[in-house]
């Protein structure tokens, strides 16, 4: 998992700079902050399953190098008490690309995609569509992962008793089911929608 991560990450930067110990030092950023002891869900796996996904829709992509910062990028900044971990990630990833030269429209790209996870809305950019779109390809998982994910998700935030836990997260899956659409992209629509409607009820449920 992680050799394919770092890999492709290695990859990506080795296009930009020729520095090799920057290179690795932005690697071992990622790969710290992402297995911090802390999280549960928001981990490299999470990264992983992402590529996977990503890679299987890359010919719809217009521009690559952007969703791969982004994928990296996302959730590089994540912390349960805050709610501003899309904006500090952003910050981050402009920093770190600015860092290695990525072009100014890569960087604005990236930190509009990021920005984009944390309401999920349909924005006029396909690609940021579809980065949305997979990352919340979990919810349309069968009920074995997605009862993973949730579970892992109410690990990150266990500071907090269920009755406050509890409301908070049926606002979030509520914000969910109200949308016309939870995937805004036809090929996650069809492969994904009627199964994550299925799982966010069925936890509601539980959570009831």
């Amino acid at each position: 998992m992680v050799k394919v991560l770092k890999k492709t990450f290695l990859e990506l930067l080795i296009k930009y700079t020729d520095n090799k110990n920057l290179v690795n030092e932005l690697w071992n950023e990622i790969e710290t902050n992402y297995s911090s002891k802390k999280r549960h869900y928001h981990t490299l796996q999470h990264l992983e399953s992402l590529l996977i996904q990503c890679i299987k829709i890359k010919r719809e992509i217009r521009n690559w190098d952007a969703i791969l910062f982004t994928l990296y990028y996302h959730d590089v900044v994540y912390n349960p008490l805050k709610s501003n971990n899309e904006e500090k990630s952003a910050e981050l990833a402009e920093i770190r690309m600015k860092k290695i030269s990525v072009p100014d429209d890569t960087i604005k790209l990236c930190k509009r995609q990021i920005l984009a996870t944390k309401s999920h809305s349909k924005s006029p950019d396909s690609d940021t569509n579809y980065f949305t779109d997979t990352d919340l390809s979990v919810l349309g998982q069968n009920w074995k992962k997605y009862s993973e994910y949730y579970k892992n998700v109410r690990k990150e935030y266990r500071i907090y008793p269920d009755l406050i836990y509890n409301p908070g997260r049926k606002k979030v899956l509520t914000h969910f089911l109200e949308m016309d659409r939870i995937f805004k992209t036809d090929i996650f629509y069809k492969t994904f929608e009627a199964q994550a409607k299925q799982n966010i009820q069925q936890e509601m449920e539980l959570l009831s």
